[in-house]
């Protein structure tokens, strides 16, 4: 569909088409698949319904997407527009390429969400009169669902705070602006929570804070390995107990929010223990001195560690280029891609120079030295408010970035930018087809058990198979804002022999994660990859 837009004027400076595939850099593609969604993508989520809903706030000013019917908000409260016309989220169809306006009452600017086993998304907090609020999105395949809210759903404000789904199916949602505490959603009891966390207060750097955003990823023991600033804890959120100091990652360089870098769990294999990587970031100081127009180089350098070692320790690694405000995201084929950033400065209006237009590639199993690889670039700058998450079939869809304080395309160095990209990785390549498995059984949206062997059948060409080099993964789809994917996962399945079944199928037995410690219940993307080529992906519902 084409929705009805406004602000038409400013269509000519959002066509900034991405260029062909090039010769530099290790591969990838970059397509421009709309020149206009109406909005910024500053937050994002894949559904299993192969929807995006994207978002950015209401008080930007008019968007550049009408509400449907003729429909307007009308918010006493807000800080911008009390009377708003626009829409300032949307529902983008991956299958037909459209997008359709969706309606949201009160402020998400700065939000975080998680998707619950039911596959709906449970978005907290926001800004001003939004900063209290729940807000829930049941995806539907008719364009008949939108956002409902509930207006004080949360204990305390959630501005710039991490949310975390977890066995139970609740999501704990961690911190925030002046908040060194956390609560659940939804509560147990009225009287539930917050929980206060010292963690959060030792890392807040006066008039800076760079603790915001907490990288937080749930343990395969079912505790949370929080990350702020530089350092991190293990942290029992059942007993209030911090079970765990990790070290100071080496030179004490700030990487959360506004010194923003960003921060995966590596993929889970049987018996292999969990890693944590966070790369990029900006040095000490380098807020400050954005904030003065001096704009310092980001961060180049990486931290990985095994969190459940007897005695972890953080190994260091460089990427190619300093990077700061970029998105890292799994691939299918147990690979990380960093993408969007910039290369100076900091998160914050008008606080990043340089765009690093280049998406790395991070081959977590190869020898240090040697696990990045750069790819082709984009012509897109993606500064702050960018985001980047993955889609089924195996593209990296990518939008954002809006530096300014309201909706502003012209005279600016880095306009206001609607547009949205897919970044096809190199394992998309057409030469790769050959080698590409096709995914026969089950159908998509199927239901599988904790344990439960999977009986999974696919094709490959003819006389192409190398049994030895089957995987089969699945992917948590993540909530993406500020430079940090919320719930990404990535588990490596057991699995049987791959047998022959006639012409060029072939059938394995894949093993489901056995606890929700593993794998939270909900929907997850499973692929089965082949010499490092993914199939597309089919929906499963772990249950």
């Amino acid at each position: 569909m084409t929705p009805p837009l406004i602000l038409c004027f400013f269509l000519p400076f959002l066509l900034r088409l991405p260029p062909n595939a090039a010769a530099a850099g290790g591969g990838g593609k970059w397509d421009l698949l709309l020149p206009n969604t109406g909005v910024s993508a500053m937050h994002m989520q894949l559904l299993h319904t192969d929807r995006v809903v994207m978002f950015d706030r209401t008080d930007f000013g008019p968007s550049n997407i009408s509400l449907p019917n003729g429909q307007c908000r009308h918010d006493p409260n807000d800080k911008t527009l009390r009377v708003d016309c626009t829409a300032h989220s949307v529902e983008y169809d991956v299958v037909s390429n459209s997008i359709r306006p969706l309606t949201v009452l009160t402020d998400v600017w700065c939000s975080s969400g998680a998707v619950i086993p039911d596959g709906t998304l449970v978005q907290a907090g926001g800004f001003n009169d939004g900063d209290h609020a729940v807000r829930i999105y049941k995806p539907c395949t008719d364009n008949s669902c939108d956002w409902r809210e509930i207006a004080n759903g949360l204990k305390q404000r959630r501005w710039y705070a991490t949310s975390q789904i977890l066995p139970d199916g609740r999501q704990i949602i961690v911190g925030g602006r002046r908040q060194f505490n956390y609560e659940f959603y939804p509560k147990k009891t009225a009287a539930e929570g917050p929980y206060n966390l010292p963690f959060l207060a030792q890392t807040n750097d006066p008039g800076i804070e760079n603790n915001l955003y907490p990288f937080v990823f749930l343990n395969v023991d079912g505790n949370l390995f929080i990350f702020a600033n530089n350092r991190a804890i293990l942290f029992d959120y059942k007993n209030l107990k911090v079970i765990r100091t990790y070290p100071i990652l080496p030179g004490g360089e700030p990487r959360s929010y506004p010194s923003t870098g960003s921060a995966v769990l590596l993929p889970l294999k049987s018996n292999a223990g969990a890693e944590v990587l966070v790369c990029g970031g900006a040095p000490k100081g380098a807020y400050s001195r954005a904030n003065n127009r001096d704009f310092v180089k980001a961060l180049n350098t990486c931290g990985r560690i095994r969190i459940n070692d007897p005695n972890p320790q953080w190994v260091m690694e460089t990427m190619p280029s300093g990077r700061v405000m970029s998105d890292m995201l799994l691939l299918p084929n147990g690979n990380a891609l960093i993408i969007n950033g910039a290369g100076m400065g900091t998160a914050g209006w008008e606080m990043g120079r340089s765009p690093v237009l280049s998406p790395v590639v991070y081959y977590p199993d190869k020898q240090a030295g040697s696990r990045f690889e750069v790819q082709n670039p984009t012509s897109t700058a993606r500064m702050y408010h960018s985001a980047a998450i993955l889609l089924r079939d195996g593209r990296v869809l990518v939008g954002g970035s809006n530096p300014h304080a309201y909706y502003n395309f012209t005279k600016i160095i880095f306009p206001t930018d609607l547009t949205l990209q897919s970044f096809s990785p190199a394992y998309l390549d057409p030469k790769f087809e050959n080698l590409r498995p096709r995914i026969l059984s089950p159908i998509s949206g199927s239901n599988v058990g904790y344990g439960q062997q999977i009986p999974i059948r696919f094709s490959v060409a003819p006389g192409q198979l190398v049994q030895s080099t089957i995987m089969v993964t699945m992917i948590a789809p993540s909530f993406a804002t500020h430079s940090f994917s919320m719930n990404q996962r990535l588990l490596v399945l057991d699995r049987g022999d791959v047998m022959p079944v006639g012409g060029s199928a072939y059938q394995l037995r894949a093993r489901a994660p056995g606890s929700g410690n593993l794998a939270p219940a909900g929907y997850y993307l499973l692929f089965v990859v082949h010499k490092d080529i993914p199939s597309k992906g089919i929906w499963i519902h772990i249950n």
